[in-house]
């Protein structure tokens, strides 16, 4: 007769299964292991006429079959449906054909630790090189030093239009900065690795900005009216990726605080006091991003094309302490 197992025993047991099923579940699928060279998060910074157009996949594996996820150079990461494995090369349609756009098609090729191919926007063809998604898998600092300002109320030292100069509506008013009418974005002339950021703004009614954290990952600014958007669209959310939980009373043209802690891909956010995302992994760049170098320092920047008449006050900035 066996010998009964010991009470400590099976708590230590029990404690160590519980350990390995929780790293398990809290792995990042990029860092997952597959037998697909395609399997993962790739990041490519598409070379268009406008400039640098950042994209993202998210691609796994799923009984024999590959699940492919797209973020464009604008809006919100989406699954695709038509998607063909055949031999070496990964084909799926990125954007279904429109009264006013062509079809946009991949074409793709792993090869050498990366996918390589060509993006056919109608009579257009781009050259595709994607590079693994960093984990930016890293600990929070110990300390951070004072907060920095990172706007002075008096003129726009440290900021410059992030795209055409001509277009730029960005102003100071009254200690205050403000986009007066629709045009270009705006971006720091530093550029931050992790930080803690605060800024506060006051977003008329049916008004729609964003806070990029280096430049890649929109804190989206909006009081659209009525509200349409999905939660992961919403005021306070890392666009299309984390929607803010809980989700606080929407206040057109009152003054918002934002409280922003990003280290490596986690990120906190803390609006008007309340913690409405809490440590979440950020998968990959948002619509919009500057670039896709995901393992670079990258500036703010405050998204001006798409309305006018926002304001901006007490922006400042800590680093971790060395």
């Amino acid at each position: 007769m066996k010998k009964p197992v010991s009470l400590a025993l099976f708590a230590s047991l029990s404690a160590l299964i519980a350990i390995a099923v929780t790293c398990v579940l809290s792995t990042p699928a990029f860092a997952q292991q597959s037998n697909s060279p395609f399997a993962g998060h790739w990041d490519f910074n598409v070379a268009t006429p406008k400039g640098i157009s950042a994209r993202w996949l998210g691609v796994t594996e799923k009984d024999g079959a590959l699940e492919v996820w797209y973020q464009p150079g604008g809006g919100h990461v989406y699954p695709v449906n038509d998607v063909h494995l055949n031999g070496a090369h990964l084909t799926f349609t990125a954007s279904p054909a429109t009264d006013t756009h062509p079809v946009i098609t991949w074409d793709l090729e792993a090869k050498d630790g990366k996918l390589v191919g060509q993006e056919t926007n109608g009579a257009t063809i781009s050259a595709l090189t994607g590079v693994r998604a960093p984990e930016l898998n890293r600990p929070e600092p110990k300390a951070w030093t004072r907060p920095q300002p990172l706007f002075n109320g008096k003129n726009l030292d440290g900021w410059e239009p992030a795209d055409d100069v001509a277009s730029n509506h960005w102003t100071v008013q009254d200690g205050l900065l403000v986009n007066t009418v629709r045009g270009a974005n705006l971006r720091s002339t530093r550029k931050f690795d992790d930080f803690k950021v605060h800024f506060e703004v006051a977003c008329p009614e049916n008004c729609n900005s964003g806070f990029y954290l280096r430049g890649r990952y929109e804190v989206q600014v909006e009081s659209e009216t009525p509200v349409t958007l999905p939660l992961k669209g919403r005021m306070g959310a890392i666009y299309g990726r984390i929607a803010p939980d809980p989700e606080l009373p929407r206040v057109p043209g009152k003054w918002e605080t934002f409280d922003v802690t990003l280290v490596g891909r986690t990120v906190t956010e803390v609006h008007d006091g309340v913690t409405v995302i809490d440590h979440k992994i950020i998968d990959g760049v948002t619509g919009g991003a500057l670039d896709a170098d995901e393992g670079e320092p990258g500036p703010f920047y405050i998204q001006g094309d798409h309305t006018g008449n926002l304001k901006y006050r007490n922006i400042t900035v800590s680093v971790p302490k060395k």
